[in-house]
């Protein structure tokens, strides 16, 4: 009985590894997610965006942690840019804005969130049927990009103009992007098997910004 018990641990150890490497990186999303609520809820109120789809946004772009840090200069929650967040400091008239205040998550959600609207807003006016479709997509490629697939969808519905979007990472960012705002919608965290969906998301999109880098 004594030999067995080391090989029983061992055996259990096996099993339960796996389950503790999901398990431990989803509790700490949603703890992450919870604290940071308040400020999303703020945030989304402030700019007049549906807190589900915003929730799903920061979740998306740095997994509710206040320090990330983009292989690009994104910073923070929203990943944000050092060109979007001096757009924002302009518009504001802030003398005194610095790109490390974009590790503040309020200031973070600030930004984030008023080129966020202010990018759906842009395609409400234009007609589009669904402008937060058009709105993540210039979140995540740029305007020239999204007024590229825009220009090929004449109807400005949303259906056609993902069908345009020849960019595989940012038609996958946005369709998981609205897939987590439904679910944020329900008023429900998400499983331990979503992060994992995220997890592998993410190394598809690495993998397919190695390739083409290295053409």
């Amino acid at each position: 009985m004594l030999l067995a018990r080391p090989r029983i641990l061992a055996a259990l150890a096996v099993i339960l590894t796996p389950f503790l490497l999901i398990a431990l990186p989803w509790l700490g999303e949603i703890r992450r997610s919870q604290a940071v609520g308040p400020l999303l809820a703020e945030a989304a109120a402030n700019h007049g965006l549906p807190l589900p789809l915003l929730k799903a946004v920061v979740w998306r772009e740095s997994d509710f942690e206040t320090r990330a840090l983009g292989a690009a200069g994104e910073r923070g929650l929203m990943q944000v840019t050092p060109g979007a967040a001096e757009d924002w400091a302009r518009a504001h008239r802030i003398r005194s804005f610095r790109e490390t205040d974009l590790f503040d998550p309020r200031t973070n959600l600030a930004v984030g969130t008023w080129y966020l609207a202010r990018a759906i807003r842009r395609w409400r006016e234009e007609g589009a049927d669904h402008p937060e479709v058009f709105g993540l997509a210039e979140y995540n490629a740029g305007i020239t990009r999204a007024r590229r697939w825009a220009s090929q969808t004449p109807g400005m519905k949303a259906q056609e103009f993902l069908a345009a979007v020849d960019f595989p990472t940012t038609k996958g960012y946005i369709l998981s992007i609205l897939r987590r705002a439904e679910l944020y919608a329900t008023g429900r965290d998400p499983g331990p098997g979503e992060w994992v969906g995220r997890r592998l998301a993410l190394q598809k999109e690495n993998w397919i910004r190695k390739q083409k880098e290295s053409r």
